[in-house]
């Protein structure tokens, strides 16, 4: 399911200090992005400062998600209200050696610029601050907000879906008293175009054999053609379908293979059909099982 939540705080802070006015010349932030995907597709960005610290919050993430491309970005760096970061004599001694030995090897090598300084004096602050613990705590922070927004849009798909159910079930209630007709016409039929090749036939065979093989082949057509059992089995995944929504959890792997005979059973219904009426109700529900297959692979 799609959801966006995002977390930060200041270096050397603690999370309700974050947020106070005073200077914090580096911060972390961080933000996770999921859209709706039927497996879990995770990807991590981040700064190579925080590399070493991208299999815990893998294993956080993976065991707290189950569905959906998942991205997490982590930013390090500076605010735009923070303050410039200076930079430390001890940084500016390395650079000034570094820059000495570059250039006694490459003479036309530009100089550091003052911009330089600024960006590497506040990647060095950076560096050194141990943000293990603020890692962990954002990743969680930002993941409780994420599950709060994906279960927000899963009550909302639930209650699609509850309505689409209700559609299938008003379908399947019209489509019972059409099937003993259907049935019955198309052995009347079928038994009239016995009798018509029959009577081409000029009475080659014994009129009673005739008439007890058509019976038989009536009655084998029409069972072929009963569709009884297919909405039977229509009704019973409807009421586990609205059982796993009211119940919760994850259920979206069984709402997938649910859907999946849900559709079958609506095709099966459409090959059989011998009505028009029976055609229609079957195309209507193809396009509902349709619908309700695209919003449950975003459910996890």
């Amino acid at each position: 399911m799609t959801g966006y939540a995002s977390a930060q705080r200041s270096a050397g802070a603690t999370a309700a200090e974050s947020d106070s006015k005073g200077p914090a010349p580096v911060r972390l932030g961080l933000e996770i992005r999921s859209v709706n995907s039927r497996f879990l597709d995770l990807t991590l960005r981040l700064p190579d400062e925080l590399r070493q610290h991208e299999p815990a919050l893998r294993e956080r993430l993976t065991a707290a998600l189950k569905r959906g491309k998942i991205e997490v970005r982590v930013v390090l760096g500076n605010t735009a209200s923070s303050p410039l970061p200076e930079p430390s004599p001890r940084l500016l001694q390395r650079l000034n050696a570094l820059q000495d030995g570059i250039r006694a090897w490459l003479p036309d090598a530009a100089p550091l610029g003052v911009a330089d300084v600024i960006r590497l004096s506040g990647t060095e602050s950076a560096s050194d601050t141990d943000w293990s613990g603020a890692v962990t705590e954002l990743a969680g922070t930002a993941l409780q907000a994420l599950l709060a927004a994906r279960e927000r849009e899963g009550a909302r798909l639930a209650a699609m879906l509850l309505g689409h159910l209700a559609q299938l079930r008003e379908l399947t209630r019209q489509a019972g008293p059409l099937v003993p007709a259907a049935v019955e016409q198309q052995r009347s039929r079928f038994l009239q175009r016995w009798h018509d090749a029959m009577a081409l036939a000029e009475g080659t065979a014994p009129p009673e054999a005739a008439q007890d093989r058509a019976l038989t082949e009536a009655t084998a057509f029409a069972i072929r053609i009963d569709v009884a059992e297919e909405l039977t089995r229509l009704a019973s995944h409807l009421d586990e379908i609205e059982r796993l929504l009211k119940k919760g959890g994850e259920i979206g792997k069984r709402l997938d293979f649910l859907i999946q005979e849900l559709h079958r059973e609506a095709n099966t219904l459409g090959s059989k059909s011998a009505t028009l009426e029976l055609t229609h109700v079957s195309v209507d529900m193809k396009v509902l099982v349709e619908q309700m297959r695209e919003q449950v692979q975003n459910i996890e």
